[in-house]
């Protein structure tokens, strides 16, 4: 349970210090003044005061952190330019967020978000560089009997070139794409006889339990993977092809996890798809670090890129209170050309607390049932 605790205390202490970290320099690049940078949130545990009065300190509660930029005393107060006028000299309203240019107070709030991108962009490239990525081929070494495969025409021997419009270029990208698709029918190209085929393929799907215990609904083909000619390539990319499967990667994931997360809300209403009991919060995530951690030091690092874009994308949501609904409150009130009136923005922020709270009550329900079922089992 230790080695849980401490992976999760680990990685999400960095993934929240550089998501934070990229409010906090372009709130300094524009002249925003910081009075605090925590890690974590309650009753500080440690901390120090720079010389330009940011307090940085490490909090008692883990789940998350917060940059407090000048002026700020609750949810709405960057947006109560009146009350600040009255408040605050002129100088010190140099200072202030909300009376920031709109594209400097969007680029703070898109700062956090934008961080976390490019730390999965910076392990991705020195992971490809130093480590290497794996390249071989992907064959069907055996269709099995009735499968979903045989049924639909995939065959031993082919060679898989595409699944789902994703070119496949190693023997992981085929249980990826597989698992991540969205759409009823999988989308099969493969080579057989110097010959390219198409085939959609209907996968069944199967109860199951990931590799670390957590009940799953798994889509199956029925086909078994191996190296094409039993040739293993995994090689060490250059800079200039790191930094293009870099951002391969992180594009993919992205649009995968939208399409999940749209899905998640078409089956709210009856009609969409995905496995909800996927949804996980805090002690999924610690799970997966404590997991991870115990599988080496690559794998865990590569977790927290995954769990890095995972908290940027989320973050980018046009949710108020998060990142996106700061940037798209911002833009409406640009376009609109004057400021919104303090009621509306305390109903639209309430919307946005409910919103959360919902989700957050959801993924905890789910955590911990999930964490029943592993250790029933």
């Amino acid at each position: 349970m230790l080695n849980y605790i401490l992976s999760f205390i680990f990685l999400i202490s960095i993934v929240v210090f550089v998501h934070e970290y990229g409010h906090y320099y372009f709130a300094r690049r524009y002249g925003v003044g910081v009075t605090a940078f925590s890690i974590g949130f309650g009753k500080e545990l440690f901390g120090y005061t720079d010389k330009n009065g940011t307090r940085w300190k490490f909090s008692a509660i883990p789940f998350g952190g917060y940059v407090k930029f000048f002026g700020d005393h609750n949810i709405f107060s960057d947006f109560n330019r009146e009350e600040l006028r009255k408040k605050y000299t002129e100088e010190e309203q140099k200072k202030l967020l909300a009376f920031k240019p709109l594209y400097q107070r969007n680029l703070i709030a898109f700062g956090g978000p934008l961080a976390n991108f490019i730390l999965a962009f910076v392990i991705f490239v020195g992971v490809f560089m130093f480590v290497g990525k794996d390249m071989t081929p992907a064959s069907i070494s055996e269709v099995q009997k009735e499968s979903p495969a045989e049924v639909y025409g995939l065959k031993q021997n082919d060679i898989l070139l595409n699944i789902d419009g994703n070119k496949v270029e190693s023997l992981l990208d085929v249980s990826k794409f597989i698992m991540l698709s969205t759409d009823d029918f999988i989308e099969f190209v493969v080579l057989r006889n110097s010959q390219v085929y198409t085939l959609k393929v209907k996968p069944n799907l199967v109860e199951s339990v990931d590799q670390f215990g957590n009940p799953l609904e798994k889509r199956m083909v029925g086909i078994v993977i191996s190296p094409n000619n039993n040739n293993i390539n995994h090689v060490k990319l250059g800079p200039i092809e790191a930094i293009y499967y870099s951002v391969k990667e992180i594009l993919f994931i992205s649009q995968k996890t939208l399409e999940i997360v749209w899905g998640y809300l078409q089956k709210l209403w009856g009609q969409g798809y995905g496995d909800l009991r996927q949804l996980g919060g805090p002690i999924k995530i610690a799970q997966i670090s404590g997991d991870f951690a115990k599988l080496g030091l690559l794998p865990f690092i590569m977790i927290i890129s995954y769990i890095s874009i995972s908290l940027g994308l989320f973050n980018l949501f046009p949710i108020p209170l998060l990142d996106g609904g700061h940037i798209l409150i911002n833009t409406i009130e640009g376009i609109r050309g004057k400021e919104f009136k303090r009621k509306t923005l305390e109903n639209t922020f309430r919307i946005g607390i409910g919103v959360i709270a919902m989700l957050m009550i959801f993924t905890i329900f789910n955590d911990v049932n999930n964490f029943l079922l592993r250790y029933q089992n």
